[in-house]
């Protein structure tokens, strides 16, 4: 209920990470991490819904459900890559603890990853699903 909040709980350099200045090299760092991690869950999603809207825009009302699933395959995308996100934070500033030690670890983004993996699948295995139901 009184947790800090997280630019208050983050520390770079012995700054809190609202007040930190990043030098030129943590900022090329930073926007990299952005482009590569953050855009590509966003255009994924993006395109994801821009299917989604084009087959139940098109298609007749068959195929609908084929458009659900990736309406909905286009929104677990973007929560995992708001969980990214977040996570991202925890691995670029170092975080002061409830007990008061400075700790500063390196978390790779695996959870992420295994989470889209799992929802990938099940995705594709109702779209299989979802096909060989209409050829029938």
């Amino acid at each position: 209920m009184f947790e800090r909040r997280a630019a208050d709980r983050y520390h770079l350099r012995m700054h809190r990470a609202r007040t930190v200045a990043l030098t030129d090299e943590e900022m090329v760092e930073v926007r990299a991490a952005q482009r590569t991690f953050e855009g590509a869950y966003v255009r994924t999603a993006l395109s994801q819904f821009s299917f989604a809207l084009v087959v139940l825009k098109i298609f007749t009302a068959e195929f609908y459900s084929i458009g659900a699933l990736f309406a909905i395959y286009g929104t677990g995308v973007l929560m995992i890559g708001l969980f990214r996100r977040q996570q991202g934070n925890r691995q670029f500033f170092s975080e002061i603890g409830e007990d008061g030690i400075h700790r500063h670890r390196f978390r790779t983004s695996g959870n992420a990853v295994v989470v889209l993996t799992a929802l990938s699948i099940a995705a594709y295995a109702c779209l299989i699903g979802l096909t060989l139901k209409l050829a029938d």
